[in-house]
């Protein structure tokens, strides 16, 4: 498949590498739940449990990932473009030292988009990088 549902700057990227370099492997998930809403968070691979309604969206620089079941729902129509910003965002995520977080800006697919995404398949739910 061609298009992607999620995609990383290059300073994503870059901070990306920098991270595991300090905390190894690492996976993101984004949640529309408390803390920084709907902020894509950065863990240790190992330290992070993917639940079974989990939507798995691809890799960014090497690292799996995941958006929950409901925020994939709002946002299945949109491809996720993670960026980095100054100031800080939650503690729970790895790059919170840093004095920078990680941010989620989005576009809506084209049609053209939206009908190869959707002759390949729903996507992948639950763990798939354990």
């Amino acid at each position: 498949m061609s298009v992607e549902r999620v995609l990383a700057t290059e300073q994503t990227t870059a901070l990306i590498d920098k991270l595991s370099q300090l905390h190894g492997p690492l996976m993101f998930h984004q949640s529309g739940g408390c803390c920084d809403g709907s902020a894509p968070m950065c863990y240790p691979r190992k330290e992070f449990r993917v639940g079974q309604h989990d939507v798995y969206l691809g890799e960014i620089a090497g690292c799996p990932f995941y958006i929950s079941g409901p925020q994939f729902e709002y946002w299945q129509h949109t491809q996720l473009t993670i960026d980095v910003v100054k100031g800080r965002g939650s503690g729970f995520s790895v790059e919170a030292p840093e004095g920078v977080r990680f941010l989620t800006r989005s576009r809506v697919f084209s049609d053209a988009e939206h009908a190869e995404l959707q002759a390949a398949g729903p996507p992948l739910r639950g763990p798939q990088h354990e």
